[in-house]
């Protein structure tokens, strides 16, 4: 049997490492007995992502998004292992943005024997909570973002344009407004007020902003839209802003139903968006997750004028919840060896076979299941 373990933290690239399963490491120096203490507001997850796929799918190839190693004081991936019988399975970079996958590969020939595969990860978490009150600090460590990173967050993408109607909208919004962050409050703001979240759009749709600006009136979608929208505004008004893809691994703490899920979290894909201000650093902002509390927290839905509605209003520009995992920031995506079109994002499970490509938004009918659960 196959094992490697292809991923340890302060690695540049993940990369695979050798037999056997490697030892985890932390990228911060901690007491190392608790180099996650809750005390300092760290939990820690496993998150298992297994892939099950009958003999004739082969030859095959999935490709699996990775949790992010580092995003700053918020998350670590402390291990990431993998076991693939009968595949090859490799690290693999892509685009851009560097986002990171595995890629495991099925010959033809696996001799009648089913197609499994199984990753593990160890991930440490905690709340993001920006005190916008205060002034921005003149100190590097939350400023410091190069020239050339920022630049790259202020490009357009395929389904994110920042021109034509997209920048007229954006500059009518923030019209009158001169500093980053009042900017991109407004622009917030005009997204919560102007969508709506669309429950009969597949998986967290797709982010074709351009599509949605079209519309008129309420602009229905899911987070990728939502939030894409408001990364796409910020970018046309001059602001680096990010999508940051990952998913959902526990119930929410601070009292939000809509806003969490453990366990069986395959249909749990969220994306969440940040901007970026000097001497603040990287903002969250998560306009999409207010219109899910809207919908979906209580059956038939709340008002705007919900005091919950409103709490998470005013949590979502600043602040987000420990209970998530990001995978990577990533746009039109190609994956490495799949011959495909780019896909928007990589956040779900990707597969290509002898029968053809495999819907990543159906977990059972493709053969993936993804859990979590809180560790020690």
């Amino acid at each position: 049997m196959d094992r490697r373990a292809f991923l340890r933290l302060g690695a540049a690239v993940p990369v695979s490492i050798g037999a056997g399963f490697g030892p985890a490491h932390s990228a911060t120096p901690a007491h190392p007995s608790d180099p996650y203490p809750s005390s300092a507001g760290w939990r820690v997850y496993e998150l298992t992502t297994e892939v099950h796929l009958p003999a004739a799918s082969a030859p095959a190839t999935v490709w699996l998004p990775v949790t992010a190693p580092q995003l700053g004081d918020y998350q670590r991936t402390v291990s990431s292992e993998w076991i693939a019988p009968g595949a090859r399975a490799r690290a693999a970079r892509a685009g851009r943005y560097g986002v990171d996958m595995l890629v495991i590969d099925w010959p033809a020939a696996t001799h009648g024997a089913p197609l499994s595969a199984r990753v593990t990860s160890t991930v440490a978490l905690r709340d993001r909570d920006i005190d916008l009150g205060a002034a921005p600090s003149r100190g590097a460590a939350r400023s410091a973002e190069s020239a050339a990173a920022l630049a790259e967050y202020r490009r357009p993408t395929q389904l994110m344009p920042t021109d034509g109607i997209v920048r007229e909208t954006a500059l009518a919004i923030t019209a009158g407004l001169t500093d980053d962050v009042s900017r991109a409050q407004a622009i917030y703001q005009w997204v919560v007020d102007h969508t709506c979240r669309d429950a009969s759009v597949r998986g967290c749709g797709t982010g074709d902003v351009v599509t949605m600006l079209k519309t008129g009136g309420v602009m229905n979608g899911k987070c990728a839209d939502i939030n894409g929208l408001f990364v796409a505004l910020s970018r046309a008004a001059g602001i680096p802003a990010r999508d940051a893809y990952g998913i959902r691994v526990d119930d929410s703490q601070r009292g939000f139903r809509a806003l969490g899920k453990a366990g069986d979290i395959s249909r749990a894909q969220h994306c969440r968006a940040e901007f970026y201000a000097a001497g603040y650093g990287w903002i969250p902002a998560d306009p999409g997750d207010v219109r899910k509390v809207a919908l979906e927290e209580v059956p038939g839905g709340l008002p705007m004028t919900d005091g919950k509605v409103r709490a998470a209003r005013a949590m979502l520009f600043g602040a987000w919840e420990g209970n998530w995992v990001a995978y990577n920031h990533g746009h039109d995506v190609r994956l490495p060896g799949s011959g495909l079109a780019p896909v928007p994002f990589l956040m779900y499970p990707q597969a290509k076979t002898a029968k053809g490509t495999l819907d990543s938004l159906d977990p059972a009918a493709f053969g993936y299941r993804i859990a979590s659960r809180r560790v020690a």
